[in-house]
């Protein structure tokens, strides 16, 4: 098990340091997608907790955190 999570983090990192603004751009599409759905109506929940914007600001953190680290 402690070497499947070390190929993991092996790979994640890698992966990470050849796209190194992949994650700014995930969390931009998760920003968008909080966008178009305020104009949606009945979205429930989902929009009134403002979850992907909020999401996507975590992501977005984390995605700079890790470029500084890996870059």
């Amino acid at each position: 098990m402690d070497k499947f999570i070390l190929n993991l983090l092996d790979k994640s990192a890698d992966f990470m340091a050849e796209r190194p603004g992949f994650l700014p751009l995930l969390a931009i599409g998760f920003i968008l997608i909080n966008f178009l759905l305020q104009i949606v109506p009945g979205s429930g929940w989902i929009v009134e907790s403002n979850l992907f914007l909020h999401f996507g600001l975590i992501i977005a953190i984390i995605g700079l955190l890790v470029v500084r680290a890996l870059g």
